[in-house]
């Protein structure tokens, strides 16, 4: 992992802490899997997730605030609310599954039932990975970080 080096003395600039900032503990996670599998109300999430009301509130309260699910009143009872992932939301799906397979290499060892498929052929999807601009699976080795503008340049320079 010899050129794969960022600065680490700018915090700011890094789009990684933003990302925990609204993602970074194991319920806020639960929540997105159980929105994307359709879960929509409050009890509803209570009732599949075993979390307790004050933490739930506290974290839909926080993806809500950081724009990764709305809060909509149902139209024919506004008391109650219906929460909605928003694109931000669905833009976190791919990290979801990337740490779920790696939970399951990883952690179980094994893939877990049910598997995610592609609804069109039903076939189970790829494993998460890096890929190049033109489609190449890559791997740390493949990696180096560069200054934006400078990338381009440096690769062109390297191919003649």
């Amino acid at each position: 992992m010899g050129k794969l080096r960022e600065p680490l003395d700018n915090i700011h600039s890094c789009g990684l802490p933003v990302a925990l900032e609204v993602m970074g503990e194991r319920w806020s996670f639960m929540i997105l899997r159980a929105a994307f599998n359709g879960v929509r109300h409050f009890e509803d999430f209570l009732g599949v997730l075993g979390i307790a009301r004050n933490i739930l509130s506290n974290r839909l309260a926080r993806l809500v605030e950081y724009g990764v699910m709305q809060r909509e009143p149902l139209p024919d009872d506004r008391r109650k609310i219906a929460y909605r992932l928003t694109d931000k939301g669905y833009d976190l799906l791919p990290a979801l599954i990337a740490l779920r397979q790696w939970g399951e290499k990883h952690g179980l060892g094994v893939a877990a039932n049910p598997v995610l498929c592609d609804a069109r052929d039903g076939e189970p999807i790829a494993p998460i990975t890096i890929r190049s601009h033109d489609g190449r699976v890559l791997d740390v080795r493949d990696l180096e970080w560069r200054m934006r503008g400078e990338a381009r340049e440096e690769a062109m320079a390297a191919a003649l």
